[in-house]
């Protein structure tokens, strides 16, 4: 069910956003998720990819066993994300490092979120180790009406080694018709500089995806989100998406980055070399700040940072519980990121 919450509208005019006219109003409410799972490889050799390294006999020593127990761990935190809300969960989660379609199967059917019927959306990628990106959503809240893999021209620049698809989903979320772009940038391997011609490539390529979208309809609800290996800052997300931090910079064809501000406080989704980045974000075009059409709205976001996903001792106390340690010992932990979840809500 869609969790129905009632207060009154006065209270959280500030909020909201909403107008206050000091009666009490109710509204439905769902929740939108992305997770990067951290290397969520099934145990087999694939020929065509580099993903030894998962495998029984790879030094990670990725046995069946541990699948497994990864498996369980992930069912575990889409379980728990955002039930403090919405009793059900993500309506939609976008999930980064996903290996194939048996993993995808395997974690669907897991006893953790079984019940959910979660369906999925996937394509086989391009990418050298054979992580991709999916969409799971739950067929009580959204109907999948067209799903698309969309290339990153990585030799436009040079560079020959291809990298993750941008997954271009669209569906009718309880009643509304929304636009999904679920992203894994390239990574700042090699250096910052020098990658991020890569990740203003991918960046281009949802920007036009965005724009073709609202030159059709200018109302068009899109949500962008996954891992785009760059902060809220970047130049691919504030010069090429234009994404802007505030919500009365931004038009209806427009994007809003509701991470830029809570990056700015020091807070992240993953820590390298003892910095926080937020690079895990959900950003959306200015329709789902002002609609005519009165559904589906921008209520607000979260880092799901729960205590159980945290380590608790030694150098790397504070940070996400990632599944192995430094010296690839399977350590019954998470991911190295932390998920990010955004709110959506409608007037009952």
């Amino acid at each position: 069910m869609i969790k129905t919450i009632l207060f009154s509208v006065s209270a959280f005019t500030l909020l909201l956003s909403f107008p206050a006219f000091g009666q009490k109003q109710q509204y439905k409410i769902l929740a939108i998720g992305s997770y990067n799972c951290e290397n969520l490889f099934d145990t087999e050799d694939d020929p065509n990819k580099k993903d030894e390294d998962f495998t029984p006999a790879g030094p990670y020593r990725y046995t069946e066993e541990v699948y497994k127990q990864k498996l369980h761990n992930i069912a575990s935190v889409i379980q728990k994300m955002g039930t403090d809300i919405t009793p059900d969960g993500p309506a939609v989660l976008g999930l980064v490092e996903i290996e194939n379609d048996r993993v995808l199967k395997d974690l669907v059917a897991q006893p953790e979120i079984k019940e959910r019927n979660y369906q999925y959306a996937w394509f086989y990628t391009s990418d050298e180790r054979g992580i991709s990106t999916a969409l799971l959503y739950n067929p009580k809240y959204f109907t999948l009406l067209s799903a698309e893999p969309v290339r990153v021209p990585m030799e436009m620049i040079g560079q020959h080694r291809p990298t993750r698809d941008v997954l271009s989903v669209a569906g009718i979320l309880s009643g509304d018709t929304v636009h999904i772009m679920v992203n894994h940038w390239p990574s700042k391997s090699g250096g910052e500089a020098a990658s991020a011609p890569g990740r203003k490539l991918a960046a281009g390529v949802a920007k036009h995806i965005a724009d073709s979208l609202t030159n059709i309809n200018p109302n068009a609800k899109i949500i962008i989100l996954g891992d785009l290996n760059d902060n809220p800052t970047s130049e691919g997300v504030v010069k090429v998406l234009n994404a802007k931090a505030n919500k009365e910079d931004v038009t209806a064809t427009g994007m809003y980055n509701p991470w830029i501000n809570i990056y700015k406080k020091g807070i992240g989704t993953e820590s390298y070399q003892g910095e926080w980045n937020l690079i895990d974000q959900i950003i959306v075009s200015g329709a789902l700040l002002k609609n005519p059409n009165d559904k589906w709205k921008f209520y607000n976001v979260e880092i799901f940072n729960r205590d159980f996903l945290v380590n608790k001792i030694g150098k790397d106390k504070g940070l996400p519980h990632r599944s192995f340690t430094i010296s690839q010992k399977w350590d019954n932990g998470y991911s190295d990121h932390f998920p990010v979840l955004m709110y959506l809500v409608e007037k009952k």
